[in-house]
């Protein structure tokens, strides 16, 4: 096949539009055309009154190789790469020793799968609910503000994804086309074929409940073991070597190979991992609020009379703003048409996220604004960052009323520095409520300065973004891990044989789909580490 990009076409271009135009960037004539397929579909916004579909289009004709040597100078006409996936090993008939994954979020989905497609039968533990059960859980927790620590927005199947607005694009390399795999694997489970080809695709929270579900069957099917409710509380090592989990109701599983897919949120299973001397290191994250805005504004101030168009869906935006007191301020995790969900996973305190569902339909946009720091900002061990999280989560818990309500300030206010009395027209979607205050005091000084200089700069890329009734609420602490557990070429732990260190929780990732794709790797490396031994 060939592949043809940047193919560029009106936004309410008609149905014989693509087939015309491949046959005018070819120069070939209709009956030369066999068949073709959208790779990837986008648009350029710049424009609001002339907004264009860009196309990436794999193409079959009767002539493909001749056409390649035509336009073998052309740097958006060539072979189309072989995106197919390819298994690196085989188990063999007698898997003597089960491979453990812990976690099993988008990471140890995708490792727990793929090492089951592989034959290797592994044994997934997580310390949360099954999903439907943690549904229950966490919706009770935002209307009822009573919180199961172990299920929750962070903790159970499915992992922190679940609840979010299910992204799945990542700017992380992927020579081997890794995120291909993962796509198919969700469109086999349940995802909408259209992930395969919009350039910015997404599920949604409901749609990630039962395709989750579905990927686990198919990993029960292939001989693996799932088991819920299943906190690892110890690791065993010799020599430096893992041999094995001592599990929360005290039973120990005995494997040299082990994944560690826990999330950005496992603190207790850090600090296990700390105190037992495997390498782990500080590492910069980002803490900020949420703001939220009308839906209908941004999707005025990104597509202009365009705002509405069902191919555009609802917009988003990408902001980024380098201050003079040298911290960067960024936006994060933006959902449109979504909501602000409470998401601690720890008594008495507050954190704040962002979710939508697959419509996009809810009246208000938001996103995190966010302040990057690093380990300067926080001194102490590896595990300083998880401490300075909790310190501010706490205080959040209690500017918001020690009830788990959120602080939250209007951005005129928040700009003037004075503490809200009452509500604009933007109204909070967060539950299970939040409290009117001041959050100067919500963050470090420089972090509130930072966010103070950035918000009038976003207004200028998009329009309405100060103003003053939209609503921020505090507070965004968990961006990522505030450590990473450093592993080596072979994905193993620098200084721990047989620990795999993956996805957000080690510091390898930032979302679904570099998590998922992370989760491919690491399942990789230990079905090549087993077949060495």
């Amino acid at each position: 096949m060939i592949r043809i990009t940047n193919l560029q076409l009106p936004l309410d271009h008609d149905e014989q539009a693509l087939n015309q135009a491949i046959l005018a960037r070819l120069s070939i004539q209709t009956a030369d055309l066999l068949d073709f397929v959208v790779h990837r579909r986008g648009y350029d916004a710049r424009k609001k009154s002339k907004i264009v579909l860009i196309y990436t289009l794999d193409v079959t004709t009767n002539q493909d190789e001749h056409l390649l040597v035509r336009f073998a100078d052309d740097q958006l006409i060539k072979t189309s790469p072989d995106m197919s996936y390819k298994f690196v090993a085989q188990a063999p008939a007698v898997v003597e020793e089960r491979p453990i994954v812990i976690g099993f979020g988008p990471c140890g989905l995708l490792v727990g799968l793929v090492l089951a497609q592989m034959g290797y039968k592994p044994i997934i533990l997580e310390r949360g609910a099954a999903v439907r059960q943690r549904t229950k859980d966490t919706f009770g927790f935002w209307r009822k503000k009573v919180l199961n620590t172990e299920s929750n927005v962070q903790f159970g199947e499915g992992g922190a994804g679940t609840f979010s607005d299910g992204k799945l694009y990542s700017q992380v390399k992927d020579p081997n086309h890794y995120s291909r795999k993962v796509l198919n694997e969700f469109v086999e489970a349940g995802a909408p074929e259209e992930i395969l080809f919009v350039s910015k695709p997404h599920i949604g929270t409901f749609r990630l409940v039962s395709m989750v579900e579905k990927i686990r069957a198919t990993i029960e099917q292939l001989g693996g073991e799932i088991r819920f409710d299943t906190r690892v509380d110890d690791v065993h090592i010799e020599d430096g070597q893992l041999t094995g989990v001592t599990l929360a109701d005290g039973e120990v599983l005995k494997s040299r190979h082990i994944a560690l897919a826990v999330g950005h949120s496992a603190r207790d299973t850090f600090k296990m991992l700390f105190d037992k001397k495997v390498y782990i290191e500080a590492k910069p994250f980002s803490i900020g609020f949420r703001i939220e805005h009308p839906q209908s504004q941004i999707d005025k101030a990104r597509f202009g009379a365009n705002a509405g168009n069902e191919i555009l869906g609802a917009a988003d935006y990408k902001l980024v703003h380098h201050c003079d007191n040298g911290r960067s301020v960024y936006s994060f995790c933006m959902c449109p048409g979504g909501t602000v969900v409470a998401a601690t996973s720890e008594e008495g305190q507050v954190v704040t996220n962002g979710m939508s569902q697959y419509s996009r339909a809810e009246r208000n946009a938001n996103s995190a604004i966010v302040v990057g720091i690093d380990p300067s900002d926080y001194p102490g061990d590896a595990l300083a960052g998880i401490e300075l999280q909790r310190q501010l989560e706490r205080k959040a818990y209690v500017m918001g009323g020690e009830n788990y309500d959120a602080p939250a300030q209007t951005v005129g206010d928040f700009l003037k520095g004075k503490p809200s009395q009452a509500l604009g027209k933007v109204e909070s979607s967060f539950k299970p409520g939040i409290k009117l205050t001041d959050l100067s005091d919500a963050l470090p000084d420089y972090c509130i300065a930072a966010i103070r200089e950035a918000i009038p700069v976003f207004e200028r890329k998009v329009k309405g973004f100060a103003l003053a009734d939209a609503l921020l609420t505090g507070v965004e602490t968990r961006t990522s891990a505030p450590i990473c557990i450093k592993r080596g070429k072979d994905l193993q732990s620098i200084n721990t044989q047989g620990l795999f260190p993956a996805g957000e929780g080690a510091g390898y990732a930032g979302g679904i789909m570099s998590a998922a794709i992370d989760g491919i790797k690491i399942a990789e490396a230990m079905a090549l580490s087993m077949n060495n031994q």
